[in-house]
């Protein structure tokens, strides 16, 4: 099983539309959900992305940081639908998550019971500690 964080907390997975493989998308038809690699790159759905409802990017280890920048290059492309990371993303990484473009987070169970709601909600407001933010302002 799966548990989505927000910043509301832990829910429980409720998408039942499943994900097509970034490398097994057809030519000439978008599905509504992809699944893209670590390793990907986003390039290959410019031209889709105003078709495609979710794209859940793969977080292979917490120490494999490119799904940030996959997330911010599709928001920079105009990705404007549901973006989740899924894997292994810890609490403290959560922050990142969202600036980086991320609606959601999926992690197993596994990974919620070492790592309980009370963490993720810490880091829930993301915006307040943005230091990027105060530099520009």
């Amino acid at each position: 099983m799966s548990v989505i964080v927000t910043d509301t907390g832990f829910a429980p997975d409720t998408w039942d539309r499943g994900f097509t493989d970034l490398a097994e998308l057809p030519a000439n038809d978008t599905p509504c959900c992809v699944d893209v690699p670590s390793d990907a790159d986003p390039a290959g759905l410019s031209n889709r992305l105003s078709d495609i409802e979710m794209i859940r990017i793969d977080f292979p280890s917490s120490a494999d940081g490119r799904g940030f920048t996959i997330a911010r290059r599709l928001r920079l492309m105009g990705f404007a639908g549901q973006l989740r990371a899924k894997g292994h993303v810890l609490a403290d990484q959560y922050a990142m998550a969202r600036r980086s473009g991320f609606d959601e987070v999926e992690i197993d169970d596994a990974l919620a019971a070492r790592q309980p709601e009370d963490q993720w909600l810490a880091r829930a407001d993301w915006k307040a500690n943005d230091y990027q933010a105060r530099l520009r302002g």
